[in-house]
This record gives C-alpha cells, structure tokens and sequence, in this order.
C-alpha cells in the first residue's frame, strides 16, 4: 500500500511533530506548578532525559505520546499500514529504550512516573492530584484554591505551546 501523501508534504507532517512542550505536558506542568510543584525539564544527564523532573522527591516523570510510545490498548497506538517494515522497528525500538531508560532510572535511585497523553488529556486535575497524594503523602492546601476547568486549561496548553485554538 502506498503512502496517500506526496513525500514532500510527508516530510513536512513530520516535521511538525514536537518531542518537547506537547499539549498533554504543558497540560500537566501547568497542575503541577499551580499546585506548589517546582521541577526542571528535560534534565540532561538522565537517562531517557524526562520530562519533567522533581530533584526535590527524586522524581522523574515521563508524558508519552500514545502512538510514539505503544499505549496498550490505546486506539491511537495504531501502527500504519504503509511501509510497515520501518514503522514496526521505529515504534518497538521506542518502547524497548523507554523499558531501558525506566530501568536506568530506577537503578540510580529515582522513583519513574510515565502518563499517557490520553490519560492526560481526559483529566489532567485527577492525574495531579494523584502525583501530589503519592510524593507529599497528602493533597496539598493550595488544592484547595480554584482549579481551572478542563476547558481553560486545553486553551493555556493550547496557546502555550503554540498551537492554534478554535474559538469555543
């Protein structure tokens, strides 16, 4: 089957791909840094270089993308149907450095958080307050302030990471 783009404008798709500053994690660093959390991004020197990194709970926490990263059972992990043979190798070779770079982590003493853009992208609040309840034991008391809607915070992520927004 054959590629139903011309390879110039493939070539062009691609590379408006993003590794850094998605939409799921500017969603994510937004709650977190709303919450109290200070970290740094994409630390080099890490295995894997996280996302985003916590020094101060010795945390590193890794936003996939569904389809870059295989989410099991995901319905945008869907492998394309043309030139098979080079994607088959890209997407597991994604999957077997992630394993690698996790286990790299865990051995140098860090504790590995990985969230899928899914799972971000339909509650990036619950998934917040999830990291806060397992490093601070508790949630924390500026939880308790206004929590932007889900809504506001796709537009912010939107406008901070550069994407165009619809009207609404």
């Amino acid at each position: 089957m054959t590629d139903k783009l011309s390879r110039e404008k493939r070539s062009w798709n691609m590379s408006r791909i993003r590794s850094t500053d998605t939409k799921p994690e500017m969603l994510l660093r937004s709650m977190l840094h709303r919450i109290g959390f200070r970290f740094r991004l994409h630390q080099r020197g890490l295995p894997g270089r996280p996302d985003i990194v916590l020094p101060k709970y010795r945390t590193v926490i890794f936003v996939h993308g569904c389809f870059w990263h295989q989410h099991p059972g995901c319905i945008e992990a869907v492998r394309p149907k043309t030139n098979q043979k080079y994607w088959v190798a890209k997407l597991e070779g994604n999957v077997k450095r992630d394993r690698k770079n996790r286990h790299a982590l865990r051995k140098q003493g860090w504790r590995v958080f990985r969230f899928w853009e899914c799972q971000i992208e339909k509650d990036p609040i619950i998934i917040a307050m999830w990291i806060a309840k397992e490093l601070r034991g508790t949630t924390h008391a500026s939880m308790e302030c206004r929590l932007p809607s889900k809504i506001e915070l796709l537009r912010a992520a939107e406008v901070r990471a550069g994407y165009t927004t619809k009207k609404r």
